[in-house]
Parts: C-alpha cells; sequence; structure tokens
C-alpha cells in the first residue's frame, strides 16, 4: 500500500498548536465555494469537461502562484485507494462527497494541512482553510487570499445580483461556509445544550456534529457554521459567527466552573473513570470511545488529569476512526476487530507509547 504523508500522522502540522480559546474551541475553518463560467457544474460534466476543469485549475498550482502561503501538492483521487480516502476525509481534509467523485476529483494540500483546495466536488473548486483554536477571522483572511489567487487565474461563475453561483442555492452569494468545531461538555452536563443550540439556530446558525452536515455530535463535539450566503456579505457572516461563538465559550466556561464548585466529587469521579477505563479496556466501539475522549479531555482542560494533553486527545479523535485504524495497523478489520485494535491503540498513547504511526512532539 501506498504511504501518502496525509496518513502518517493523524494530527496535521496545524492542530499541533494550540490557538486562542482552544479549551473549548478545536478549530476554526472557512470554505469557499466556487464555479467556472461556462462550464457545467460537475454533477452535470462530462469526463472530459471535468478533466478541463482539472487542468485549469491545478495549473493555478503548478505555476507556483500559491508559493506565497507555502509548499502544496496536487493529490488526483484517482491515484488513492479508497482507505486513502476514507483517512482524509477522516482528517476533514476532503468531503465525503468528494471521496465519491470518480471523474477528475483532486485536493491540492498544504504541507502542513491547514489549506485543503477541492476540485470537481460539488462545485469545480471548494478552498478550505483551517486554523487551530478560535480563529476564524484569520481563517477566513487566509481563504480570501487564496481565492483572489484563484480568481485571478480562472473565471468565476458570478452574477451581480446573486452573487458567485453554486451547485446548492444554499451557497449562492458570497459561496463561504464559515464554522468553529466546539468541545462543550459541561453544557451537556448541565443539560443547557438544547436551549444554547435553539438560540443559535434562531440567529441563523447551523449546528452539526462532527462530519458536518448529517452526522451525530459525538464526544460533544458541535460544529458551529453560518447558513446565510446571500444578503449578508463575507464580513458580516464572519462576525455574526464570532459574536455567537464567543458567547457559547462563555457559557461553556461558566457550565464548567458551575460543576467544580457544586459537583466536583462527581466530575473528578467520572473523569478518572473514563481515563481508568479507556487505559486499560480490550474493546471499545467508536461511540464509547468519543464520549470518554471528551471526559478525559474536560479533566485535562480543567486541570484534574496532569497525565494527557489536549492534543493526545486531539490525535486520537482522528486515529481512532475506522479507515484510520486500518491504515495505522495496515489491514483490513471487521467491526470487531477495528474495536479491539481501537482499544489497543489507545491504551498504548494513555501511556505513552507511540507504535502505531503518530509521532510524538
Amino acid at each position: 500500500m501506498t504511504k501518502h504523508r496525509f496518513s502518517e500522522d493523524a494530527l496535521s502540522d496545524w492542530m499541533r498548536g494550540t490557538g486562542p480559546d482552544s479549551d473549548v474551541v478545536i478549530s476554526s475553518r472557512v470554505r469557499v465555494a466556487r464555479n467556472l463560467r461556462n462550464q457545467p457544474f460537475p454533477m452535470l460534466a462530462t469526463s472530459q469537461q471535468a478533466a478541463e476543469v482539472l487542468n485549469r485549475l491545478t495549473e493555478v498550482s503548478r505555476s507556483g502562484k500559491l508559493d506565497a502561503y507555502g509548499r502544496f501538492d496536487t493529490i488526483l483521487l484517482s491515484d488513492l485507494s479508497e482507505l486513502d480516502k476514507r483517512v482524509l476525509v477522516e482528517k476533514h481534509l476532503i468531503s465525503p462527497n468528494l471521496a465519491n467523485e470518480s471523474r477528475g476529483g483532486a485536493v491540492i494540500l498544504s504541507e502542513n494541512e491547514a489549506v485543503s483546495i477541492m476540485i470537481n466536488e460539488e462545485d469545480h473548486l471548494r478552498i478550505q482553510c483551517l486554523y487551530p483554536g478560535f480563529q476564524i477571522g484569520k481563517a477566513w483572511t487566509l481563504a480570501s487570499g487564496i481565492d483572489d489567487i484563484f480568481e485571478d487565474a480562472a473565471d468565476y461563475a458570478f452574477d451581480e445580483k446573486r452573487g458567485y453561483l453554486t451547485t446548492c442555492p444554499t451557497n449562492v452569494g458570497t459561496g463561504i461556509r464559515a464554522s468553529v468545531m466546539m468541545h462543550l461538555p459541561a453544557l451537556v452536563l448541565t443539560q443547557q445544550i438544547n436551549r444554547i443550540l435553539s438560540a443559535v439556530t434562531q440567529v441563523g446558525l447551523a449546528v452539526r456534529g462532527l462530519y458536518g452536515e448529517g452526522s451525530e455530535a459525538l464526544g460533544n463535539l458541535f460544529q458551529i457554521s453560518n447558513q446565510v450566503t446571500l444578503g449578508q456579505s463575507e464580513d458580516e457572516i464572519i462576525e455574526n459567527l464570532h459574536g455567537v461563538a464567543r458567547q457559547i465559550i462563555e457559557h461553556e466556561r461558566a457550565a464548567r466552573k458551575r460543576l467544580l464548585e457544586e459537583s466536583r466529587i462527581r466530575i473528578e469521579d467520572r473523569v478518572n473513570r473514563s481515563f481508568g477505563i479507556l487505559s486499560h479496556a480490550a474493546i471499545m466501539d467508536s461511540k464509547e470511545a468519543a464520549q470518554r475522549l471528551s471526559d478525559v479531555r474536560l479533566g485535562a482542560d480543567l486541570g484534574l488529569l496532569k497525565e494527557v494533553t489536549p492534543n493526545v486527545l486531539n490525535e486520537l479523535l482522528v486515529m481512532t476512526q475506522p479507515g484510520f485504524l486500518q491504515q495505522t495497523f495496515n489491514e483490513k478489520m471487521s467491526p470487531e476487530q477495528r474495536d479491539i485494535r481501537r482499544a489497543e491503540l489507545i491504551r498504548d498513547r494513555l501511556n505513552g507509547k507511540n507504535d502505531h504511526g503518530g509521532v510524538e512532539r
């Protein structure tokens, strides 16, 4: 099996940093959707038309125009195994939709994996920029700069009244989706989460799980993003998300403080039980792993657990996914075998061993 750089480490380089407010915000992401004028949308394109789009957009990378933002590699989806594609999805570097695309799909990936430029996904071009912690403004600045480079080199489909034209009508306008991935265990434990998330949806934001639309909020991880792309400027979208996320951060921290003041023994017991189970379990399904890793991360953030760091837990959230497990151990597994290997990997990582692909930093 070919070993690609993105499959060797669970954590992308950018994720090794902490970033502002990283006790609550795991990451900030901005995605920009664009299409080329006079080309059918990918879902309607022939193989030849998809190849033309691929060649035009990858030429931007080949020409060196992206060099100001670091080193980039172009990866053709046709060159990857199904397992490689699954690992890219689990690391949030491509979408499930692109992983299933068989005609002209590619990703232009920065060396630190903070920038992922998808070609012939739902739209011709999707620029994704990721930052650790709460840095949604910086993510937008980076995405906007890269977008300008492509816009100078390609003729975008744009309408004076509607803005950027996209395959899905919900992206028409600015074409941007901005999101923050938040760890909200205290709001869940204090039963405030439904009220908070209901308020979020009332101000035009969406709440999704770890892998976006349609996914479950495993491990108390919630993705908060804008729903409106038409009728607001890019700056207004970013400012609205920033303001709401800031309020959620404060609510989560207040809930954590309340837990420590009113239920410290119960929280210590919960955290230590989960740490003990993760450190010794012989079998572990993905749902239980995500919940117990959430407990341990909460304990680390509250100073109740000195043995682990948040980065190890970030890494395990990726490494315990089905695709990455099979890539790490270089074997095809049944669901039960994955559960056994997942438990083994978690035990080793929490005990300081690192024989399965991650790199201690």
